[in-house]
């Protein structure tokens, strides 16, 4: 049974789940305005292959530090509903229906944090979810991340915990260069929506790249 692995931002879903939460939280009065314009800083060093993760969670955590996980928990279900499953591209959802014809197991792994992440994941129909875990006590974030961040490496780190170091007949779909060590573990990487360094990156090694248009899940 092959794995096929999907990353979400900007690869599934048009835009930054991260980004698009953090606006949540602006919206409704839960993170001040400020934040918006030092996180797409960060975001910027991201796109260059620069961003400190561990310093980008800790900055955008920081105002959900103690409040319960349930509380958290349905804002997210809330958000992931009405701000991220109308952003789908329709030829990723058809991607993932292909998988799951084929028997494949299904993984949506992202560096965005996993609060984020899971309610997409159950939303799609994943068989699991690999994302950034947040660190609680007492039922209540802490504003702290735990365990490896699946960023980078890290992505390929999480997979072997999962899945032990096996690849074969796996696939990759992915947007970024920052997803280069996912894509080069899988034996048959996609680069997806890609942003200019790993089109050029794709093309010189005859990975197939993929073009999905701005569809929406209705």
């Amino acid at each position: 049974m092959a794995l096929a692995l999907f990353d979400l931002d900007e690869t599934l879903l048009r835009g930054d789940s991260a980004s698009l939460w953090l606006e949540y939280l602006v919206e409704q009065g839960l993170a001040p305005a400020d934040m918006l314009a030092r996180e797409q800083a960060m975001m910027n060093l991201y796109h260059q292959g620069k961003m400190d993760m561990h310093a980008y969670m800790a900055f955008t955590l920081a105002p959900l530090a103690g409040k319960a996980r349930t509380w958290v928990d349905g804002h997210c279900q809330h958000f992931c509903e009405q701000w991220l499953l109308p952003r789908l591209y329709r030829e990723g959802l058809d991607r993932i229906a292909w998988h799951q014809r084929r028997g494949d197991t299904l993984v949506l792994i992202s560096a965005s944090g996993e609060h984020i992440v899971a309610p997409v994941a159950r939303a799609l129909g994943m068989d699991h979810c690999i994302a950034i875990e947040l660190d609680m006590v007492d039922g209540r974030l802490t504003g702290e991340t735990c365990g490896v961040l699946s960023f980078r490496q890290g992505k390929v780190a999480r997979l072997h915990e999962c899945f032990g170091k096996a690849c074969a007949g796996s696939f990759a779909y992915s947007d970024s260069i920052n997803d280069l060590p996912l894509l080069e573990w899988a034996e048959f990487p996609h680069a997806t929506n890609p942003a200019k360094a790993l089109r050029e990156l794709a093309q010189a090694r005859h990975w197939p790249v993929l073009e999905w248009d701005k569809s929406r899940l209705e």
